[in-house]
């Protein structure tokens, strides 16, 4: 019972959450179109124009690994204290853990499908 009340609470969170965003869209829709402004889009550094585009400096394969370690790195800080508590908590700690294995295996295959396993 008490497990089912802290599912609803995260389901209830959740949908508070949609509603929020869905409410700034609303609040962003009723605002009006943005206005254009010719360099506004432009990066500046220091008060000039950059001379480089702001990607240059922030390479995306830096991207790749910082999921690799994500998955990998943060998988383990997490499962030693859950084989702790494993066996007191039972199925429902198995059923945590699977949820978080499942988002770090989606983060796994959104590297691999944007080529971050590939050797430099």
């Amino acid at each position: 019972m008490v497990n089912d009340s802290r599912y609803l609470l995260l389901l209830g969170m959740l949908a508070c959450t949609g509603v929020f965003a869905g409410l700034l869209y609303l609040v962003k829709f009723s605002l009006g179109q943005s206005v254009a402004e010719p360099g506004k889009d432009v990066p500046a550094e220091s008060g000039r124009l950059a001379v480089e585009p702001a990607w240059v400096r922030y390479h995306v394969h830096y991207y790749g690994f910082a999921l690799l370690f994500l998955c990998f790195d943060m998988e383990m800080a997490f499962m030693y204290p859950w084989a702790v508590v494993y066996k007191e908590l039972g199925i429902t700690a198995l059923l945590d853990m699977g949820v978080f294995l499942l988002i770090l295996f989606l983060g796994l295959v959104y590297t691999w499908n944007q080529g971050g396993l590939k050797r430099q």
